[in-house]
Protein backbone atom coordinates (compact mmCIF):
# COMPACT_ATOMS: atom_id res chain seq x y z
CA UNK A 1 0.00 0.00 0.00
CA UNK A 2 1.24 3.46 -0.87
CA UNK A 3 1.13 5.94 2.04
CA UNK A 4 1.41 9.48 0.65
CA UNK A 5 0.18 11.10 3.89
CA UNK A 6 2.65 9.58 6.40
CA UNK A 7 -0.20 7.88 8.26
CA UNK A 8 1.60 4.58 8.92
CA UNK A 9 4.61 3.68 11.00
CA UNK A 10 4.51 0.09 9.68
CA UNK A 11 2.62 -1.45 6.76
CA UNK A 12 1.76 -5.17 6.60
CA UNK A 13 -1.31 -7.34 6.02
CA UNK A 14 -3.22 -9.52 8.47
CA UNK A 15 -6.31 -11.06 6.95
CA UNK A 16 -9.51 -11.17 8.95
CA UNK A 17 -11.94 -14.06 8.97
CA UNK A 18 -13.69 -14.82 5.72
CA UNK A 19 -17.07 -13.61 6.94
CA UNK A 20 -18.42 -11.22 9.54
CA UNK A 21 -19.89 -7.74 9.98
CA UNK A 22 -16.62 -6.16 8.82
CA UNK A 23 -15.92 -8.51 5.92
CA UNK A 24 -14.27 -6.70 3.03
CA UNK A 25 -13.12 -3.72 5.13
CA UNK A 26 -9.56 -2.66 5.91
CA UNK A 27 -8.28 -0.82 8.95
CA UNK A 28 -5.17 0.69 10.49
CA UNK A 29 -4.46 0.53 14.22
CA UNK A 30 -2.86 3.21 16.36
CA UNK A 31 0.66 2.16 17.32
CA UNK A 32 -0.14 1.61 20.97
CA UNK A 33 -2.27 -1.50 20.39
CA UNK A 34 -0.42 -4.82 20.54
CA UNK A 35 -0.15 -6.80 17.31
CA UNK A 36 1.54 -10.17 17.67
CA UNK A 37 5.13 -10.05 16.43
CA UNK A 38 5.30 -6.22 16.48
CA UNK A 39 6.60 -3.72 19.01
CA UNK A 40 4.05 -1.07 19.94
CA UNK A 41 6.31 1.96 19.59
CA UNK A 42 3.80 4.46 21.02
CA UNK A 43 5.30 7.33 19.03
CA UNK A 44 8.70 7.36 20.73
CA UNK A 45 11.92 5.61 19.60
CA UNK A 46 13.11 5.06 23.18
CA UNK A 47 9.82 3.38 24.07
CA UNK A 48 10.18 1.10 21.06
CA UNK A 49 13.79 0.27 22.03
CA UNK A 50 12.91 -0.62 25.63
CA UNK A 51 9.86 -2.80 24.92
CA UNK A 52 9.50 -6.28 23.46
CA UNK A 53 7.46 -7.56 20.55
CA UNK A 54 3.93 -8.53 21.53
CA UNK A 55 3.27 -12.25 21.76
CA UNK A 56 -0.46 -11.86 21.07
CA UNK A 57 -2.94 -9.37 19.68
CA UNK A 58 -4.73 -6.88 21.87
CA UNK A 59 -8.37 -7.99 22.31
CA UNK A 60 -9.56 -5.03 20.20
CA UNK A 61 -7.39 -6.19 17.30
CA UNK A 62 -8.63 -9.77 17.64
CA UNK A 63 -12.26 -8.65 17.76
CA UNK A 64 -11.88 -6.69 14.52
CA UNK A 65 -10.02 -9.52 12.75
CA UNK A 66 -12.62 -12.03 13.96
CA UNK A 67 -15.33 -9.76 12.56
CA UNK A 68 -13.74 -10.04 9.10
CA UNK A 69 -11.67 -6.83 8.79
CA UNK A 70 -8.13 -6.89 7.38
CA UNK A 71 -5.43 -5.04 9.32
CA UNK A 72 -3.05 -3.26 6.94
CA UNK A 73 -0.65 -1.58 9.37
CA UNK A 74 0.13 0.41 12.51
CA UNK A 75 -0.55 4.14 12.42
CA UNK A 76 1.35 7.07 13.90
CA UNK A 77 0.57 8.53 17.30
CA UNK A 78 1.84 11.46 19.32
CA UNK A 79 4.56 10.49 21.79
CA UNK A 80 2.99 8.24 24.43
CA UNK A 81 -0.34 9.75 23.30
CA UNK A 82 0.40 12.98 25.22
CA UNK A 83 -0.81 15.58 22.73
CA UNK A 84 -3.91 16.65 20.82
CA UNK A 85 -2.20 18.07 17.73
CA UNK A 86 -0.63 15.12 15.88
CA UNK A 87 2.83 16.63 15.39
CA UNK A 88 5.55 14.13 16.36
CA UNK A 89 9.12 15.45 16.68
CA UNK A 90 10.55 12.06 15.67
CA UNK A 91 8.23 10.93 12.88
CA UNK A 92 6.65 14.13 11.60
CA UNK A 93 2.95 14.92 11.25
CA UNK A 94 0.56 12.84 9.15
CA UNK A 95 -0.95 14.96 6.39
CA UNK A 96 -4.44 16.31 6.98
CA UNK A 97 -5.93 15.58 3.55
CA UNK A 98 -8.89 17.86 4.22
CA UNK A 99 -6.56 20.86 4.59
CA UNK A 100 -2.83 20.08 4.38
CA UNK A 101 -1.98 23.45 5.94
CA UNK A 102 -3.38 22.27 9.25
CA UNK A 103 -2.39 19.74 11.91
CA UNK A 104 -4.25 16.42 11.71
CA UNK A 105 -5.01 16.34 15.42
CA UNK A 106 -3.83 13.74 17.88
CA UNK A 107 -2.95 11.62 19.49
CA UNK A 108 -4.70 9.22 17.08
CA UNK A 109 -3.22 11.21 14.20
CA UNK A 110 -2.27 8.41 11.80
CA UNK A 111 -5.59 6.58 12.02
CA UNK A 112 -7.52 9.78 11.29
CA UNK A 113 -5.18 10.72 8.44
CA UNK A 114 -5.40 7.24 6.89
CA UNK A 115 -9.20 7.35 6.89
CA UNK A 116 -9.34 10.92 5.58
CA UNK A 117 -7.01 9.99 2.71
CA UNK A 118 -9.07 6.91 1.80
CA UNK A 119 -6.21 4.49 2.60
CA UNK A 120 -8.39 2.37 4.90
CA UNK A 121 -12.11 1.97 5.56
CA UNK A 122 -11.76 2.68 9.26
CA UNK A 123 -9.05 3.48 11.78
CA UNK A 124 -8.65 2.26 15.36
CA UNK A 125 -7.58 4.88 17.89
CA UNK A 126 -7.82 5.69 21.56
CA UNK A 127 -9.28 8.69 23.34
CA UNK A 128 -8.41 9.98 26.81
CA UNK A 129 -8.82 13.74 26.55
CA UNK A 130 -9.94 14.08 22.93
CA UNK A 131 -7.52 11.94 20.91
CA UNK A 132 -10.22 10.62 18.55
CA UNK A 133 -12.76 13.44 18.70
CA UNK A 134 -10.36 16.27 17.81
CA UNK A 135 -8.63 14.50 14.85
CA UNK A 136 -12.07 13.54 13.53
CA UNK A 137 -13.14 17.18 13.58
CA UNK A 138 -9.85 18.46 12.13
CA UNK A 139 -9.78 15.89 9.30
CA UNK A 140 -13.47 16.00 8.41
CA UNK A 141 -14.30 12.37 9.24
CA UNK A 142 -16.58 10.54 11.67
CA UNK A 143 -15.03 9.60 15.00
CA UNK A 144 -16.30 8.19 18.28
CA UNK A 145 -14.96 8.05 21.80
CA UNK A 146 -16.60 4.99 23.36
CA UNK A 147 -18.09 4.72 26.83
CA UNK A 148 -15.36 4.27 29.44
CA UNK A 149 -14.89 0.56 30.13
CA UNK A 150 -17.18 -0.64 27.35
CA UNK A 151 -14.42 -1.87 25.00
CA UNK A 152 -11.42 -3.67 26.53
CA UNK A 153 -8.05 -1.93 26.41
CA UNK A 154 -5.93 -4.87 27.52
CA UNK A 155 -2.89 -5.09 25.28
CA UNK A 156 -2.87 -1.33 24.66
CA UNK A 157 -0.43 1.12 26.23
CA UNK A 158 -2.15 2.48 29.33
CA UNK A 159 -2.13 6.26 29.59
CA UNK A 160 -4.32 6.86 32.64
CA UNK A 161 -6.35 4.71 35.02
CA UNK A 162 -9.77 6.29 34.69
CA UNK A 163 -10.06 8.09 31.34
CA UNK A 164 -8.70 5.85 28.54
CA UNK A 165 -11.19 4.60 25.94
CA UNK A 166 -11.07 2.95 22.53
CA UNK A 167 -12.39 4.84 19.53
CA UNK A 168 -12.50 4.68 15.76
CA UNK A 169 -12.82 6.76 12.59
CA UNK A 170 -14.64 6.23 9.30
CA UNK A 171 -15.91 8.22 6.35
CA UNK A 172 -19.52 7.10 6.81
CA UNK A 173 -21.78 6.46 9.81
CA UNK A 174 -22.75 3.07 8.38
CA UNK A 175 -19.16 1.83 8.73
CA UNK A 176 -19.01 3.42 12.19
CA UNK A 177 -22.00 1.25 13.12
CA UNK A 178 -20.52 -1.92 11.64
CA UNK A 179 -17.46 -1.44 13.85
CA UNK A 180 -19.69 -0.81 16.88
CA UNK A 181 -21.45 -4.10 16.17
CA UNK A 182 -18.11 -5.90 15.94
CA UNK A 183 -17.20 -4.54 19.38
CA UNK A 184 -20.52 -5.70 20.80
CA UNK A 185 -21.81 -2.23 21.62
CA UNK A 186 -25.41 -2.65 22.82
CA UNK A 187 -28.31 -1.22 20.82
CA UNK A 188 -31.53 0.17 22.25
CA UNK A 189 -34.21 2.85 22.00
CA UNK A 190 -33.14 6.11 20.43
CA UNK A 191 -32.95 9.21 22.62
CA UNK A 192 -35.81 11.65 22.16
CA UNK A 193 -34.67 14.85 23.90
CA UNK A 194 -32.01 17.17 22.50
CA UNK A 195 -29.93 19.24 24.91
CA UNK A 196 -27.84 22.27 23.92
CA UNK A 197 -25.15 23.21 26.50
CA UNK A 198 -24.87 26.98 26.09
CA UNK A 199 -21.60 27.20 28.04
CA UNK A 200 -19.89 24.76 25.66
CA UNK A 201 -21.22 26.56 22.58
CA UNK A 202 -19.83 29.82 24.00
CA UNK A 203 -16.31 28.35 23.67
CA UNK A 204 -16.62 27.96 19.88
CA UNK A 205 -15.77 30.75 17.48
CA UNK A 206 -18.59 32.52 15.62
CA UNK A 207 -17.32 31.03 12.35
CA UNK A 208 -17.40 27.52 13.82
CA UNK A 209 -20.96 28.02 15.04
CA UNK A 210 -22.01 29.24 11.59
CA UNK A 211 -20.36 26.24 9.94
CA UNK A 212 -22.04 23.61 12.16
CA UNK A 213 -25.49 25.25 12.28
CA UNK A 214 -26.85 23.42 9.18
CA UNK A 215 -26.06 20.09 10.86
CA UNK A 216 -27.71 21.30 14.07
CA UNK A 217 -30.81 22.21 12.06
CA UNK A 218 -30.85 18.70 10.55
CA UNK A 219 -30.78 17.25 14.05
CA UNK A 220 -33.54 19.53 15.29
CA UNK A 221 -35.66 18.58 12.30
CA UNK A 222 -35.39 14.98 13.50
CA UNK A 223 -35.74 15.51 17.25
CA UNK A 224 -37.43 18.86 17.72
CA UNK A 225 -35.95 22.08 19.12
CA UNK A 226 -32.97 21.67 21.44
CA UNK A 227 -33.43 22.55 25.11
CA UNK A 228 -30.75 25.03 26.26
CA UNK A 229 -28.93 23.96 29.43
CA UNK A 230 -26.03 25.20 31.53
CA UNK A 231 -23.74 22.19 31.73
CA UNK A 232 -21.32 23.34 34.44
CA UNK A 233 -22.50 25.36 37.40
CA UNK A 234 -18.89 25.84 38.53
CA UNK A 235 -17.69 26.91 35.09
CA UNK A 236 -16.00 24.83 32.41
CA UNK A 237 -12.63 26.30 33.42
CA UNK A 238 -13.05 24.53 36.77
CA UNK A 239 -13.99 21.26 35.07
CA UNK A 240 -10.98 21.59 32.77
CA UNK A 241 -8.67 21.95 35.76
CA UNK A 242 -10.23 18.95 37.49
CA UNK A 243 -9.66 16.91 34.35
CA UNK A 244 -6.12 18.25 33.83
CA UNK A 245 -4.97 17.52 37.38
CA UNK A 246 -6.53 14.06 37.56
CA UNK A 247 -5.23 13.10 34.12
CA UNK A 248 -1.71 14.39 34.73
CA UNK A 249 -1.40 12.67 38.11
CA UNK A 250 -2.54 9.37 36.63
CA UNK A 251 -0.22 9.72 33.64
CA UNK A 252 2.78 10.18 35.92
CA UNK A 253 1.62 7.30 38.09
CA UNK A 254 1.54 5.09 34.98
CA UNK A 255 4.66 6.35 33.19
CA UNK A 256 6.78 8.19 35.75
CA UNK A 257 9.14 5.29 36.50
CA UNK A 258 9.81 4.66 32.81
CA UNK A 259 10.39 8.35 32.07
CA UNK A 260 12.74 8.70 35.04
CA UNK A 261 14.69 5.55 34.17
CA UNK A 262 15.09 6.24 30.44
CA UNK A 263 15.18 10.05 30.13
CA UNK A 264 13.59 9.89 26.65
CA UNK A 265 14.21 12.66 24.16
CA UNK A 266 10.67 14.04 24.09
CA UNK A 267 9.69 16.67 21.54
CA UNK A 268 8.48 20.20 22.31
CA UNK A 269 5.39 20.26 24.52
CA UNK A 270 5.58 16.57 25.44
CA UNK A 271 8.63 17.09 27.65
CA UNK A 272 7.02 20.02 29.44
CA UNK A 273 3.74 18.18 30.02
CA UNK A 274 5.52 15.23 31.61
CA UNK A 275 7.47 17.64 33.83
CA UNK A 276 4.24 19.30 34.94
CA UNK A 277 2.63 15.89 35.52
CA UNK A 278 5.50 14.90 37.81
CA UNK A 279 4.75 17.91 40.03
CA UNK A 280 1.07 17.16 40.77
CA UNK A 281 0.70 16.64 44.50
CA UNK A 282 -1.28 13.61 45.69
CA UNK A 283 -3.42 15.76 47.99
CA UNK A 284 -4.36 18.01 45.08
CA UNK A 285 -5.22 14.93 43.04
CA UNK A 286 -7.40 13.53 45.81
CA UNK A 287 -9.33 16.81 46.07
CA UNK A 288 -9.88 16.96 42.31
CA UNK A 289 -10.69 13.26 42.08
CA UNK A 290 -13.47 13.79 44.62
CA UNK A 291 -14.74 16.66 42.47
CA UNK A 292 -14.64 14.36 39.46
CA UNK A 293 -17.06 11.98 41.21
CA UNK A 294 -19.42 14.89 41.91
CA UNK A 295 -19.24 15.92 38.22
CA UNK A 296 -19.89 12.33 37.10
CA UNK A 297 -23.01 12.15 39.26
CA UNK A 298 -24.18 15.53 37.97
CA UNK A 299 -23.73 14.44 34.34
CA UNK A 300 -25.49 11.12 34.95
CA UNK A 301 -28.56 13.00 36.23
CA UNK A 302 -28.47 15.59 33.43
CA UNK A 303 -27.86 13.22 30.49
CA UNK A 304 -30.12 10.19 30.77
CA UNK A 305 -30.55 7.42 28.15
CA UNK A 306 -33.43 9.51 26.80
CA UNK A 307 -31.12 12.49 26.13
CA UNK A 308 -28.49 13.48 23.62
CA UNK A 309 -26.36 16.59 24.01
CA UNK A 310 -25.23 18.48 20.89
CA UNK A 311 -22.26 20.84 20.66
CA UNK A 312 -19.30 21.76 18.44
CA UNK A 313 -16.44 19.28 18.79
CA UNK A 314 -13.72 21.93 18.75
CA UNK A 315 -13.47 25.71 19.15
CA UNK A 316 -12.23 26.06 15.55
CA UNK A 317 -10.64 24.08 12.71
CA UNK A 318 -7.24 22.53 13.33
CA UNK A 319 -4.41 25.00 13.96
CA UNK A 320 -1.95 25.66 11.16
CA UNK A 321 1.23 23.56 11.03
CA UNK A 322 3.15 26.83 11.38
CA UNK A 323 1.45 27.75 14.68
CA UNK A 324 3.73 28.43 17.64
CA UNK A 325 3.83 26.13 20.66
CA UNK A 326 2.30 28.94 22.73
CA UNK A 327 -0.68 29.29 20.39
CA UNK A 328 -1.10 25.51 20.29
CA UNK A 329 -1.19 25.42 24.09
CA UNK A 330 -3.81 28.17 24.11
CA UNK A 331 -5.93 26.21 21.61
CA UNK A 332 -5.45 23.05 23.68
CA UNK A 333 -6.78 24.71 26.83
CA UNK A 334 -9.86 26.05 25.01
CA UNK A 335 -10.48 22.67 23.42
CA UNK A 336 -10.20 20.89 26.77
CA UNK A 337 -13.10 22.95 28.12
CA UNK A 338 -15.26 21.49 25.36
CA UNK A 339 -13.82 17.96 25.46
CA UNK A 340 -13.55 17.37 29.23
CA UNK A 341 -17.25 16.73 30.02
CA UNK A 342 -17.33 13.37 28.22
CA UNK A 343 -13.97 12.45 29.74
CA UNK A 344 -15.03 13.31 33.29
CA UNK A 345 -18.34 11.51 32.88
CA UNK A 346 -16.99 8.46 31.06
CA UNK A 347 -19.55 9.22 28.34
CA UNK A 348 -19.59 8.34 24.63
CA UNK A 349 -19.14 11.18 22.15
CA UNK A 350 -19.57 11.04 18.39
CA UNK A 351 -18.01 13.73 16.18
CA UNK A 352 -19.94 14.25 12.95
CA UNK A 353 -18.41 16.09 9.96
CA UNK A 354 -20.38 19.33 9.91
CA UNK A 355 -18.84 21.96 7.65
CA UNK A 356 -15.85 24.15 6.86
CA UNK A 357 -14.54 27.64 7.17
CA UNK A 358 -11.28 28.93 5.75
CA UNK A 359 -11.11 25.45 4.13
CA UNK A 360 -10.75 23.80 7.55
CA UNK A 361 -13.26 21.11 8.62
CA UNK A 362 -15.25 21.40 11.85
CA UNK A 363 -17.32 18.75 13.60
CA UNK A 364 -20.58 18.68 15.51
CA UNK A 365 -20.65 16.32 18.50
CA UNK A 366 -23.36 14.15 19.99
CA UNK A 367 -22.84 13.13 23.63
CA UNK A 368 -24.99 10.45 25.22
CA UNK A 369 -25.44 8.57 28.46
CA UNK A 370 -23.13 5.67 29.25
CA UNK A 371 -23.39 2.73 26.81
CA UNK A 372 -25.39 4.78 24.29
CA UNK A 373 -22.63 4.55 21.68
CA UNK A 374 -24.69 2.81 18.99
CA UNK A 375 -27.66 5.06 19.62
CA UNK A 376 -25.47 8.08 18.87
CA UNK A 377 -24.24 6.46 15.66
CA UNK A 378 -27.82 5.56 14.66
CA UNK A 379 -28.75 9.19 15.14
CA UNK A 380 -25.80 10.15 12.95
CA UNK A 381 -27.10 7.82 10.23
CA UNK A 382 -30.52 9.44 10.46
CA UNK A 383 -28.92 12.88 10.18
CA UNK A 384 -27.07 11.81 7.04
CA UNK A 385 -30.30 10.55 5.49
CA UNK A 386 -32.27 13.66 6.42
CA UNK A 387 -32.83 16.41 3.83
CA UNK A 388 -30.08 19.02 3.77
CA UNK A 389 -31.14 22.42 5.12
Amino acid sequence: MNDPVNAFVDIFKLNGKASGPLSGLTFGAKDLFDVAGCVAGCGNPEWARTHQKADQHAPTISMLLDAGADLVGKTHTDELAYSLMGVNAHYGAPVNSADPRRVPGGSSSGSAAAVAAGLVDFGLGSDTGGSVRLPASFCGVWGVRSTFGLIPLDGAMPFTHSFDTAGWFARSPEIMDRVAQAFGCPDGPAPTRLLLPVDVWARASADTIAAVTPRLEQLQALMGPATPILLSREGLESWRETFRICQAFEIWDVHGDWVTSNSPNFGPGIKERFELASQIDRKDFEVENARKVVIQNHLAKMITPNDVMVMPTSPAPGPMLTASEASLNDFRMRAFEMLCPAGLGGLPQLSVPAGHFDSGPVGLSLVGARNQDRQLISLGIAMDEAPKT
